[in-house]
């Protein structure tokens, strides 16, 4: 394998193809951070615990989607 020894950007790393063990951990950070943003926006009086935990899975499930999309393929 050859090194690749360009410096990218934000936009760069984020356009460039993406590893599918990485493709799977940001869509299972994109359902956690949906569940979890769910949960917050709902209609109903939920237990404070509740909220606490949804607001944990969305922070979480959003950093991890992030993260794992900014990692890219060597070629």
């Amino acid at each position: 394998m050859k090194q690749i020894n360009k410096k990218l950007g934000i936009v760069g790393r984020l356009k460039s193809p993406t590893p599918k063990f990485f493709k799977t951990i940001r869509n299972i950070g994109l359902a956690l951070g949906a569940v979890g943003a769910t949960l917050l926006t709902a209609p109903v009086a939920l237990p404070t615990g509740l909220l606490t935990v949804a607001g944990y899975l969305a922070t979480a499930g959003l950093v991890a989607s992030a993260i794992s999309q900014s990692v890219q393929e060597q070629e």
